[in-house]
């Protein structure tokens, strides 16, 4: 059955809507406000809705499924290159529509709870940039005076106390307890990223999927629960190749006439999750104390850090390998395919 195309170009209030008519071939462009969006698509036959991924996809993409339409959720970069001349919202909405018609890679649809594991890895990475903030200001404050301590958030909380008593008798009141104010909100900033992080241990506990890829080496909580929230559903990816390439872990390419050149890896994607990936990969070499042979041996040929992503590739193949198939992690398995049966002799 072929669903009749719409494009929706999301904002805050107005929504633009790009389609065919299917009894006049007529293209129509209006605006919909958003409180008789969903109204007005309540009456209308089911159809394919395209979108770009930004802030509330997610939301009406899920609120339209449940109206019984089909809708698929594009990246902005797949989008861009059917706008053509002047951008506007007209112009957005007729390029989702062109776009949702061409065989093109989609994100996926995401359930309320998935995305409210991703929004708190959100708001942890937020709150760890505010704390990174707070004490490179409190290092940079206490430098002008003399006062230098040791590297990391373990260095400054070891020495912290004793050099605000230090600096009592030499430099304002106020500034002393200006200064106390700001390492008490640091010690707040440990507490509300710890609470987080619990709630996310909480999660883990009851997902399946989560505690199937935690027992991968390297995979701990934080990339459990990410890539169980940012791939919703193993099945959109083909294989546990596109589900890298997703992440970025990939080579790039460039060629002509026949030739292609591999470069570094594309980094498309998800950042935060190719990060913790790798960032889990680096760990495994550091302290695992038998590394796989393959490992071994790219080890002895290829920079560290073509190791690390190396890894990291691996890595994702697994989580897709393990959530696609339903299996659980060993160690030693080896994927190959049936061998198939020779010619009989005659």
């Amino acid at each position: 059955m072929n669903l009749n195309a719409v494009g929706i170009d999301i904002a805050k209030h107005v929504f633009q809507i790009c389609w065919v008519d299917p009894s006049s071939g007529e293209l129509i462009n209006k605006q919909v406000k958003r409180a008789s969006l969903l109204h007005h698509f309540a009456n209308r036959e089911r159809c394919l809705i395209g979108m770009e991924a930004c802030g509330g996809a997610q939301h009406w993409a899920r609120k339209l499924i449940e109206l019984g339409h089909e809708v698929r959720i594009m990246a902005g970069k797949t989008v861009k290159a059917f706008v053509t001349r002047n951008k506007n919202d007209a112009a957005d909405a007729k390029a989702i529509w062109l776009a949702v018609q061409q065989p093109v890679k989609c994100v996926s649809v995401k359930t309320e709870a998935q995305q409210g594991i991703l929004a708190l890895h959100r708001m942890r990475q937020q709150l760890i940039k505010f704390r990174t903030m707070q004490i490179n200001g409190l290092r940079g404050l206490l430098a002008e005076f003399g006062e230098v301590m040791g590297v990391g958030r373990a260095g400054i909380k070891r020495a912290i106390l004793a050099i605000l008593e230090k600096l009592a008798d030499r430099v304002p009141a106020s500034l002393i307890e200006s200064l106390r104010e700001q390492w008490g909100r640091i010690l707040r900033l440990d507490e509300e990223i710890s609470a987080i992080e619990q709630r996310l241990k909480e999660w883990l506990k009851e997902e399946r999927a989560c505690k199937v890829i935690a027992a991968i080496p390297g995979i701990g909580l934080l990339t459990a629960t990410a890539a169980v929230a940012t791939m919703a559903n193993p099945h959109a990816f083909k294989s546990g190749r596109e589900f890298a390439a997703f992440l970025g872990l990939v080579p790039g390419q460039t060629g002509t006439g026949g030739k292609t050149k591999l470069l570094g890896i594309s980094k498309r994607g998800d950042t935060y999750l190719r990060t913790l990936l790798i960032h889990g990969a680096r760990s495994v070499l550091l302290h695992q104390k038998v590394p796989p042979t393959w490992l071994e041996e790219l080890q002895k040929r290829r920079p560290s850090n073509v190791v690390v992503v190396a890894l990291a590739n691996k890595m994702a193949r697994t989580i897709w390998a393990l959530l696609a198939h339903g299996r659980t992690y060993q160690s030693g398995y080896v994927s190959c395919q049936p061998c198939l049966p020779g010619p009989v002799a005659s």
